[in-house]
């Protein structure tokens, strides 16, 4: 992403492995990623993927060591 002076505004998105990241707010979700409903500047939704996001493991690999079946 651009450097930015702090007046884009950006929005937290998420995908089918329960990974975060951060998206402009003003462009259509990135194919495979969905929003969260979350807006803000840069470090806000940065802010706000760390205190979520706290288990950095993809969704299948965290169902896969619980032994749940896969596509579930």
């Amino acid at each position: 992403m651009p450097d930015d002076d702090g007046q884009q505004r950006f929005k937290v998105v998420l995908n089918d492995e329960e990974q975060y990241s951060i998206w402009f707010a003003d462009r259509a979700d990135p194919p495979g990623w969905r929003g969260t409903g979350i807006t803000g500047s840069k470090e806000d939704c940065l802010a706000h993927i760390e205190e979520v996001w706290t288990d950095m493991r993809p969704l299948s690999l965290r169902r896969r060591m619980a032994g749940e079946p896969l596509g579930h």
